[in-house]
């Protein structure tokens, strides 16, 4: 599969760049060019207006983003973005063909150095058959070429069927009848290429073609095509040809122009103050500034976003937006009069309320309101939290929208367990190995969590071999039981927790998931959550069982005592972090550390029964 489409922005990166991170913002914007660049320019067909859709795009995505509601959907979001956009083109070129009816209208000409079917041959080296694929999407209908934008991307690997479906506002099952009638065309097209390639070419074909001016066109793709299904020499040209699926299978996304790859991230580029991003097609004398124009899709065009400078304008965003993004998403963030967010994005805990679609121009009295909508509350039977008792702790429990809890004992004395919610036990250190705790733990419910960090002494504060001897009276309950939970280093060869694990296998002991325990001092959202993901790949990978990540949160420890980010980087935190664990098969739960928010734990979800913290409304949204 090809890593192009799949190297868009992981969900942490999102995450930050919708919290206000500038550098998250610019790596966001940059990582998202090539598909964008993909989609515009197959469905335009290579026009000259390219450059213009695309950033358009980009701009709508820079704006819109903090109104995003699910950062795991980021990359669907922006193809309907680019999608709209693409719609939205269209519909002016028209307003402007029927304008200019009579006149020596260029709106529908491509522009020969940007024919997208051409630039793939050349830049990714087709041969045989899949150039003929290439040359034959010139021939389809100009509403298929839109589908095929997607479409040939889905062929690739670089977007899912349903992301397919969610830009074009159909079914699934509405997609792959347009698909079919779309490859139909193609195939038909294909015959057509290969007809008029053919040396010697057959003599009917060349008489039924005499009229044509060699550009293809949907027309002219029927006309030929039915000559060639009832010529018996044209037809058989066509017996040989690969099905279109198995040609574009591992085809990877057409390179970026070299002008724009140029000055993606990690090479030299013009200050962010000298950078302007005007449109693509102008032309700009020296000292002069843009004439601002009104958008008809709602918002301000980038040359409305363009500022004056003193060696004139970025002449195209190939040359230029990229390096220019900072510029972009400075201008836009800033902008006093940012419209409200489009109905099509959801709107996050902490984004303005969306008042009207970008089609509509806001009036004055219709800004965004200064109070942020909470984010629905999510009940899920893996989201779990540590739960110690406080006044209201059964309230904020039933608030959280839990699935689970524990309270790092057999019981949980003092707090209600909610309906729908499932407490789980735990046989703490060698002391709770009792038969009454035991009794309690069987009793509680299938699963049992087994000794709180072993490897610390100020915990549970045993030896490999203490907690191997131990451990057939836990498994005489009959429960599922997890791991010891180390509190580090669970992956580390010679661990504490590998050393249990290899005794317990040459023991014939039964352990059933692992348990983790987790606190990430990188206070950076995208790193914090890159660091949990390689760990628990780390411990799947060394004892390829299921896992259980029973207290995790951003805590430095250090000087003694234990620091906490801002309410908000640890809520930004939480919200990537737990869309991250969804797309871990064998993460089968997880925990937040912990329930209660108090002036000491302030990685907590609720200050009362009530109040939920920043980080508490992050949770209820949580899956």
């Amino acid at each position: 599969m090809s890593s192009a489409g799949r190297a868009l922005p992981d969900v942490g990166l999102v995450v930050a760049a919708r919290q206000g991170d500038q550098r998250a913002l610019d790596d966001v914007v940059a990582a998202s060019l090539p598909l964008v660049y993909n989609i515009v320019g197959r469905a335009l067909r290579g026009h000259a207006d390219v450059d213009d859709v695309v950033q358009e795009t980009l701009v709508r995505v820079i704006r819109y983003l903090p109104a995003l509601n699910d950062p795991t959907a980021y990359r669907s979001w922006l193809v309907a973005i680019a999608i709209r956009q693409v719609r939205d083109w269209e519909q002016r070129r028209r307003v402007a063909l029927n304008r200019d009816a009579g006149l020596d209208a260029i709106h529908n000409v491509p522009d020969p150095a940007s024919d997208f079917a051409g630039m793939t041959i050349l830049r990714l080296g087709l041969t045989d058959q899949r150039r003929e694929v290439a040359e034959a999407t010139r021939w389809l209908d100009p509403d298929d070429q839109e589908l095929l934008s997607l479409w040939w991307l889905e062929e690739t690997g670089e977007i899912a069927r349903n992301e397919v479906a969610d830009a074009l506002g159909l079914s699934p099952g509405h997609v792959a009848v347009r698909i079919h009638r779309m490859k139909e065309q193609i195939q038909s097209a294909r015959g057509v290429v290969r007809a008029l390639r053919a040396r010697p070419g057959c003599p009917d074909l060349q008489a039924v073609a005499a009229g044509w001016d060699g550009t293809p066109s949907p027309l002219w793709r029927k006309r030929l095509a039915r000559h060639i299904r009832d010529c018996a020499v044209c037809g058989q040209l066509g017996s040989t040809l690969l099905p279109i699926d198995r040609l574009l299978a591992g085809l990877p996304m057409l390179p970026l122009p070299a002008g724009l790859s140029a000055h993606l991230p990690g090479t030299a580029a013009p200050t962010a103050a000298a950078q302007v991003v005007g449109p693509p097609s102008s032309a700009v004398a020296p000292g002069t500034g843009p004439t601002p124009s009104a958008d008809p899709g709602g918002g301000p065009s980038v040359a409305d976003l363009a500022l004056h400078r003193p060696h004139g304008l970025v002449p195209s965003l190939a040359a230029g937006v990229a390096a220019a993004v900072l510029a972009i998403t400075t201008a836009v963030v800033i902008l006093p009069d940012d419209p409200s967010a489009p109905s099509w994005a959801a709107p996050p805990s902490a984004a303005p309320t969306p008042v009207a679609p970008p089609s509509v121009a806001p009036s004055p009295s219709a800004r965004p309101t200064s109070k942020a909508p909470v984010a629905p509350a999510v009940s899920s039977a893996r989201k779990g939290v540590g739960v110690w008792n406080f006044a209201g702790a059964s309230q904020a429990l039933a608030a959280s929208k839990a699935g689970w809890y524990y309270t790092w004992s057999t019981h949980h004395q003092g707090i209600s367990t909610p309906r729908g919610v499932t407490f789980v036990p735990m046989i703490r250190s060698a002391e709770n190995v009792t038969a009454p705790e035991l009794a309690r733990a069987k009793a509680a419910g299938p699963d049992l969590l087994t000794f709180n960090e072993p490897d610390m002494a100020e915990q549970a504060n045993m030896t490999v071999e203490q907690a191997l001897d131990l451990w057939p009276q836990l498994m005489a309950t009959g429960s599922r039981l997890g791991s010891p939970a180390v509190a580090v280093g669970a992956s580390d060869p010679q661990g504490w927790l590998d050393r249990f694990m290899t005794g317990a296998q040459a023991r014939g002991h039964r352990v059933d998931f692992i348990t983790l325990h987790w606190f990430g001092g990188d206070f950076a959202t995208p790193a914090a959550v890159d660091q949990l993901r390689q760990y628990l790949q780390a411990v799947y990978q060394r004892y390829r069982k299921p896992i259980w990540l029973t207290e995790f949160a951003l805590i430095r420890f250090d000087g003694g005592g234990a620091r906490f980010p801002a309410p908000e980087q640890q809520a930004a935190f939480l919200t990537a972090a737990t869309a991250m664990l969804g797309q871990l098969s064998y993460v089968q739960r997880y925990a937040w550390f912990g329930l209660p928010a108090t002036d000491k734990d302030r990685s907590g979800l609720f200050s009362s029964g009530s109040q939920a913290t920043a980080v508490g409304r992050a949770f209820q949204a949580a899956r």
